[in-house]
């Protein structure tokens, strides 16, 4: 094997940290060949004398247009078994963070320590407890990031082909090479792969699978994009948060501080390409959807989201997991009440336990029982337990219309199941660009003349909804571009949910530390432990009367087409129908199910319209001039709600 850079470290100390069902590690030289008991490996392997390694690999894509193909770097911890004729798997977190943001609950960066070219620190605990067990860790740093080359593309083809170049070298298709530049490669490898990760990491998971990577075996996004023009856009307005050119401000978060002076030209191209003068989906977008390249993923793929997760949004694990659902893959999803988390900070035994077996079964081949497991977990509204399903939606949802029902100068609208008969029945109301959320949903029986409520009465049985609501409005507004936004509410006695604050977790008090597999120190100056121990966390809950379920908008000027501005033309009545972001939850007995509807949401979105000044039309604070007169025709108005039990269900809560 032609290796020179390659480092055992020396260890000070070497501990084994207890936790449940973990075995000691094994005294004697390490075996050649993984050990299963009871369905999963064992920690037979050294930790402390692991190998660790760092390979930079060529990619064929010039991400800056420097004239240089990108250099990938990568991190690489393996049992030193690797060296005797072990074949070991990889588990990879492909990541732009490891040098910026970090990692984890707790911000762990890469860091090495005694300067010798060699990562010491390892974010998160899959090193710690993973190598043990016989497999690699490879920490993959997105081209523009960390050790690699280039410019950050926030989602374009670099950031996707990164990973795709290391799995490449891993199974023997590119050539690596170390720091020295010599000749590296992975005859160590059983050509298996795992990706896993969250957010940004994730996306890199979900774009590998989505190009049939070869090698890759399975994925594990949480809380991963699957269309970067809905993570930042929303049916061709720009989500409210992700301020004008957000491709190039993440992608320069992203940059070392010291290479971002030299990646701004790359950042004024992003800027000119992003189209934040009119929201439409455009090229830039199509290279950053993976919806699209779905028929390419035909590997298992175990899924986790957030149900009240307002930074990568619902529709992210919805579509992707009904595109899975369509092709049968094997999969699994967990769903959690948290808002932009790792099972790992929200339930952390039953992931680690999980995640073990799911790597084992399709990376080591190990015959278990992960796959006759439920297929969906999710947890219930006030956080803590979860309960089991064999698919989501719900076995049994139907798409039920609730239609409006006319309301009074001082009376809140209502639903029928049926459509009301007669002479159609309009009702108006005007745009107000400046109100928040909480403003929006307060004080739902009250008449206002900035939106628009239905509100059932109270239920007589709980309806539960599982999937993705659709608001169907028949409507008119006074001018060329009025949009609409809709949001389903919970209205009734107080119930104790999981906080949206602080994304529903923070870290245990006092703060007390688990730990997940062994730790080891460096014998270079002061002592330095890497370790898999962290703070364990505790949920954030709040009690409310009201609350929102779901939410979402579309933009007038783009309402049959998300690719470019139709003008309408004021006065003439269309059909504005518009999802609301997928979400599994109970509406209780005594609640009432409430839809708000306004034109501009703004604590949602940022409108682009071109009545309003130039200099706020990128803005999500523009004045109160120019707003639309909006004209609803009730009759012919609804909304589609997934019910679990469809009509019957409605029938039954007193509908």
């Amino acid at each position: 094997m032609q290796v020179n850079v390659r480092r055992r470290v020396a260890i000070l100390l070497t501990v084994v940290v207890a936790t449940v069902g973990m075995a000691a590690p094994v005294a004697a030289a390490d075996p050649t060949e993984i050990v299963v008991e009871s369905g999963v490996t064992q920690p037979v392997f050294g930790y402390a004398n692991a190998i660790r390694e760092r390979v930079f690999v060529t990619t064929d894509f010039d991400s800056e247009g420097d004239g240089s193909n990108d250099v990938v770097a990568m991190d690489i911890i393996r049992p030193v078994a690797t060296e005797n004729g072990l074949k070991a798997p990889v588990i990879m977190d492909a990541s732009p963070y490891y040098t910026t943001v970090c990692r984890g609950h707790e911000g762990e960066c890469i860091n090495d320590v005694d300067g010798d070219g060699i990562n010491d620190r390892w974010p998160l605990f899959y090193d710690n407890y993973f190598v043990p067990r016989g497999y690699a860790i490879v920490l993959l740093h997105m081209a523009g990031t960390g050790f690699s080359t280039g410019c950050p593309t926030t989602g374009g083809t670099p950031d996707n082909l990164s990973a795709v170049a290391a799995i490449d070298w891993l199974n023997g298709r590119r050539a690596g090479r170390d720091a020295a530049g010599n000749p590296v490669v992975a005859d160590w490898h059983n050509g298996k792969t795992g990706m896993i990760g969250k957010s940004y990491d994730g996306t890199l998971a979900n774009a590998a699978a989505a190009l049939g990577t070869e090698g890759l075996a399975t994925i594990v996004p949480i809380s991963a994009i699957s269309n970067w023009y809905y993570y930042t856009r929303l049916a061709g307005s720009r989500l409210n948060g992700w301020h004008s050119n957000y491709p190039a401000s993440l992608s320069n978060t992203v940059t070392n501080p010291a290479r971002r002076a030299y990646c701004s030209p790359f950042r004024s191209s992003l800027n000119v390409a992003d189209g934040d003068e009119n929201g439409d989906f455009t090229p830039f977008w199509f290279e950053r959807d993976y919806l699209h390249l779905l028929d390419d993923v035909n590997i298992p793929v175990f899924v986790s989201h957030g149900l009240q997760d307002d930074n990568v949004k619902t529709n992210h694990f919805a579509d992707w997991w009904y595109g899975l659902q369509e092709r049968d893959v094997p999969r699994k999803l967990w769903l959690t009440r948290t808002g932009h988390e790792d099972p790992f900070d929200y339930r952390r035994t039953e992931w680690v336990a999980t995640l073990h077996r799911w790597f084992d079964r399709w990376l080591q081949g190990v015959n278990n029982d992960v796959l006759k497991e439920p297929t969906v977990d999710i947890e219930d509204l006030d956080g803590g337990d979860f309960e089991t399903h064999a698919k989501w939606p719900l076995h049994g949802t139907v798409p039920t219309r609730l239609w409006f029902r006319p309301g009074s100068d001082t009376e809140a609208g209502g639903f029928g199941l049926s459509r009301l008969q007669g002479k159609p029945q309009t009702t108006t109301f005007q745009d107000r660009t400046n109100q928040s959320e909480t403003q929006m949903i307060a004080n739902l029986t009250t008449v206002l003349p900035n939106r628009l409520v239905y509100i059932s009465e109270p239920l007589e049985a709980p309806i539960r909804i599982s999937g993705t609501p659709l608001i169907e409005l028949s409507a008119s507004g006074d001018q060329a571009d009025t949009d609409f936004g809709a949001a389903l509410v919970d209205f009734g006695p107080n119930t104790l949910h999981v906080s949206r604050s602080s994304e529903g977790v923070v870290t245990a008090q006092p703060p007390v530390e688990n730990c997940w597999g062994e730790s080891a120190s460096v014998e270079d100056g002061d002592a330095f432990t890497d370790d898999g121990c962290y703070f364990q966390t505790a949920t954030v809950q709040t009690t409310a009367s009201t609350w929102r379920v779901a939410r979402g908008s579309v933009d007038g000027f783009n309402l049959y087409d998300h690719t470019s501005p139709t003008p309408l033309v004021p006065g003439q009545v269309y059909d504005f129908a518009f999802e609301l972001y997928p979400t599994d939850y109970v509406f209780g007995v005594g609640h009432q199910i409430a839809i708000v509807v306004v034109s501009t949401y703004p604590t949602l979105t940022c409108s682009f319209n071109p009545a309003l000044p130039t200099s706020s039309a990128n803005s999500c604070a523009a004045s109160n001039t120019n707003r639309p007169n909006v004209t609803l025709t009730i009759n012919n108005s609804r909304v589609a709600l997934p019910i679990v039990g469809g009509q019957g269900a409605a029938q039954a809560a007193g509908f």
